[in-house]
């Protein structure tokens, strides 16, 4: 398995994952066009593979990606007598149903917290479904009210 931060030709693995994820979630959006959903995401992925601002990483095999991790960095205001580091919003994890259950997104959730520390970027922020708690809390975040926060320095 090969973790790396996705190139500009996996787009169109990423653009139907997108797809697969959410009509998994909600049969209902399967009735939309996949033609239009196709245009604007690709759009959205080359401008953020490019951007510095969003990190998309991604689980391959056999050049195939069967896991995804999409980290957007939230530049912080800068506040006296501190230093300012960015916060990371984490979405759009999802794995492929056939390599469930196999340990990728644990794996890909430590090499992203690696960097994470590596970086200097203050937490991780989640928003979580129900069935998903429990394999953050594995991967050192903690349940606040709403979201989920890593704190790699630990202060």
């Amino acid at each position: 398995m090969n973790i790396r931060l996705a190139e500009l030709n996996d787009i169109n693995q990423l653009i139907k994952m997108r797809w697969d994820f959410t009509v998994e979630y909600d049969e209902s959006k399967n009735d939309s066009s996949y033609e239009d959903f196709e245009k604007e995401c690709y759009s959205f992925l080359k401008k953020a593979i490019n951007s510095g601002q969003w990190y998309i990483w991604v689980a391959e095999e056999s050049e195939k990606v069967v896991s995804h991790i999409y980290i957007e960095l939230i530049q912080k205001v800068p506040r006296p007598g501190r230093i300012t580091y960015p916060f990371a919003y984490m979405t759009n994890v999802y794995t492929v149903p056939e390599y469930r259950n196999k340990g990728i997104g644990s794996e890909m959730l430590q090499t992203i917290n690696q960097w994470i520390k590596e970086n200097d970027f203050e937490f991780v922020i989640v928003w979580p479904s129900e069935d998903s708690i429990n394999y953050y809390k594995k991967n050192g975040y903690v349940h606040c009210t709403e979201p989920m926060e890593y704190f790699p320095r630990g202060d």
